[in-house]
Parts: C-alpha cells; structure tokens; sequence
C-alpha cells in the first residue's frame, strides 16, 4: 500500500508518517519511481508506535523498545521493560515536580486573595 493509504488507516498524518521513517521506527520499499511503499502489519506497527507516543515516549527511546517487536527475546524484552521502568520514574518526578509547582502557585493565589480582601476591606471602612 501507498503512504496515503498507510495514513488513512491509521488515521496518522502522511508527515508523521515520513517523519516515523526518518528516525528508523518504520521502512518502507520504493517503486521505480520513487514512491513508498508499505506491507500490511505496518498498520499494526504502526499502531503500536502511536501507543507508545501516547505513553509519552520520546522517538528515540520508541526507537530503543522496537527490537522487542522486532525481533523478540527473553533479553529485548526484558531491556525493554527496563526502559520503560526508567520512563515511568521519569515521568513520576516530572509529575512530582508539577504538584510542587502547584501548590507553590496556590500559596501565591491564597495570598493574593487575602491581601485582595483587605484591600476591600480597607476601602469599605
């Protein structure tokens, strides 16, 4: 199948699709003219890769988790789930640091409102 065809079921972008290629997360073949060319399970693969996009993955480390797919092991599975063990605590400190962040805001907002509210009442007495 061609790229559009490739795009329309999977509903990715014919961009992304081209941008899967170049960071080696998807291949496909050429016709004598130049056009791509694709097999069935890409669909599936590329599935998969939108999961894993989903999972806030980088294409770097989705790049690092497709010799699971790719080539399955005891060894690529278990680098994989070691992989994305290091993004899951990546993302739990980043989560970490975003309600540190909030709660630091909501300090700033329940001083605002305090000093708003004696401004009030300040200019009702």
């Amino acid at each position: 199948m061609r790229i559009g065809e490739l795009a329309s079921r999977t509903g990715v972008s014919v961009r992304s699709l081209r941008y899967y290629e170049e960071q080696g997360l998807l291949a496909s073949t050429r016709s004598a003219s130049g056009q791509r060319h694709y097999v069935d399970a890409d669909v599936e693969r590329v599935g998969f890769i939108q999961r894993l996009y989903a999972a806030g993955l980088s294409s770097r480390t989705v790049a690092e988790l497709l010799p699971c797919v790719d080539a399955p092991s005891e060894h690529n599975s278990e680098a994989a789930m070691a992989r994305m063990e290091q993004e899951r605590d990546r993302l739990t400190e980043h989560i970490a640091e975003l309600v540190r962040t909030r709660d630091a805001l909501d300090g700033l907002m329940a001083t605002a409102r305090t000093y708003r509210e004696s401004l009030r009442s300040g200019a009702s007495a």
